[in-house]
């Protein structure tokens, strides 16, 4: 009995490319967590009053700090990778690579969707951060702000750029819808 096996390649530049994106999203993704559980007061054994944990645990504005760090972990890594399964699908599978026009839109998809996630994603982490500090107890290092305060003076600060970021992120995602069909739908 003869035993072939059959090897099957696929080619596709842009699969690479949101996959590499993927890995660089997780490295900043495994850099936040660090930062989050801030490993520092368990080795100097000093307890830190602002760590990004405890700020999380506040409640309040301090929220925005774990909305911007989960949106970025399953839009800024996971989604990222996900996306280059549709690249490989349609450069690898069908035999379509992308070229022109299209490879204009994967750039746009690309760049755009990486550069508003990230930012947008850092802005209500940092955002977060900045108010559940500003929040604590002046007796306990914070501002003592109240939620009015913090929205006022931080917060409201934030919400434009974060918007555009996220408009940023839409736009590249549509480009590289629109590339997706166009390329799929042509030979």
């Amino acid at each position: 009995m003869e035993n072939t096996t059959q090897q099957i390649t696929f080619k596709s530049k842009w699969a690479g490319r949101f996959i590499w994106a993927a890995v660089i999203e997780g490295f900043f993704a495994v850099v936040a967590t660090v930062l989050t559980l801030d490993p520092l007061q368990y080795l100097t054994g000093k307890p830190d009053y602002f760590s990004p944990a405890k700020v999380i645990a506040a409640n309040g504005a301090g929220t925005w700090f774990f909305t911007g760090y989960i949106s970025f972990l399953v839009v800024g890594v996971v989604a990222m990778a996900v996306t280059a399964i549709f690249y490989l699908y349609i450069e690898g599978i069908q035999g379509k690579p992308y070229k022109g026009f299209t490879n204009f839109l994967a750039w746009g998809h690309l760049i755009f969707m990486n550069v508003g996630v990230a930012g947008s994603m850092f802005l209500m982490m940092w955002g977060g951060y900045l108010a559940g500090w500003a929040s604590t107890s002046v007796a306990g290092g914070g501002e003592g702000l109240t939620a009015e305060q913090i929205h006022v003076q931080i917060l409201g600060h934030l919400t434009d750029p974060i918007g555009a970021l996220v408009l940023l992120a839409a736009l590249g995602a549509l480009l590289g819808g629109v590339g997706y069909v166009i390329r799929s739908r042509t030979n």
